[in-house]
């Protein structure tokens, strides 16, 4: 299957990243290329960017899409690891980075990837195939009350109590083995009445794959990394996809601009912790109308932007 994934926020990403053209930039989450086609573009021979992910199919498709490119890195690996990356590449300062934080319209399409719960397949949920952990340990071996965690503070799901309920009645009986089957048990969860906005799976889909990939875990170290080694005046953008993803943003956003830990009623800062980032984008940017009529999966996408100081 072909890799497709519609770079969300496209103009907007690239605009906030205020390229030089002979500077070093990585994209944590290259996918398709879509972005990093935008970056490469602009810049020239001494330039330089680093393309990581952990699914082996996304560095596959991006370094076809890129090939007219010789100044390209491309390194199999989770971002969380972005130090030891660029430590590992003898890279000391970067002029930008950017995450995009969603999950590929390819991952969500592919059938055995196990991402979509409009598609029939084995629980599996893993963006990188190599870890052994998958959505089937999370729905057969997890205790109850971990999953009621898992689908309640990662889903936002109002019925996770019911839904983790059946998932235990059913997997007393037998393994549950298939997306098939865990929708069966969310649907028998909701009530009909609340089944009229959205799919009655996408909430507890989300929780899963959130939990398998360690999605929101990963944030808070990947950002401060990712400043540590930027340049004054380098950009760090970065998309996210739901509201979970977005406030952890936001906050550590906030806690970088202004670390300071002094009681408000000091007259000087004595802890001497300094500011390392002015954030750009008081307000997240959205995508465009246009660009959410075409793209269905853009609807929820915010785009956060911070400058190294």
């Amino acid at each position: 299957m072909k890799f497709k994934h519609v770079p969300v926020l496209l103009e907007e990403t690239i605009e906030s990243l205020n390229i030089n053209k002979n500077g070093i930039y990585v994209d944590c989450t290259i996918g398709g290329g879509g972005h990093s086609y935008e970056i490469a573009k602009r810049l020239s021979e001494d330039g330089k960017l680093i393309g990581i992910d952990q699914d082996t199919c996304a560095l596959k498709a991006a370094s076809e899409r890129l090939r007219q490119f010789n100044n390209i890195t491309y390194v199999h690996d989770n971002f969380y690891n972005i130090d030891e990356i660029l430590n590992r590449l003898d890279i000391e300062k970067i002029d930008g980075i950017m995450m995009d934080l969603g999950v590929s319209s390819y991952q969500l399409d592919e059938g055995d990837r196990g991402f979509s719960y409009m598609k029939d397949a084995p629980l599996d949920m893993r963006m990188n195939r190599d870890n052994k952990f998958s959505a089937y340990d999370v729905i057969n071996t997890y205790s109850e009350k971990r999953l009621f965690d898992v689908i309640k503070d990662y889903g936002e799901e109002k019925f996770a109590r019911r839904i983790t309920q059946r998932i235990i009645e059913k997997r007393e009986k037998e393994s549950i083995k298939t997306t098939g089957e865990l929708v069966e048990i969310i649907k028998k969860s909701i009530p009909k009445k609340f089944q009229t906005k959205g799919h009655p799976a996408k909430k507890t889909f989300q929780a899963i794959r959130i939990e398998v990939n360690k999605e929101l875990d990963i944030l808070n170290k990947a950002i401060s990394d990712s400043v540590k080694f930027l340049n004054k005046g380098g950009r760090l953008s970065i998309i996210t996809f739901h509201s979970l993803e977005d406030r952890k943003v936001k906050v550590k956003f906030k806690e970088l601009e202004n670390p300071c830990t002094c009681p408000p009623d000091f007259p000087i800062c004595v802890c001497g912790k300094k500011p390392l980032i002015k954030i750009i984008t008081k307000k997240p940017i959205e995508p465009s109308n246009d660009e959410k009529e075409s793209n269905s999966r853009s609807k929820s996408a915010k785009l956060r932007v911070a400058q190294r100081i």
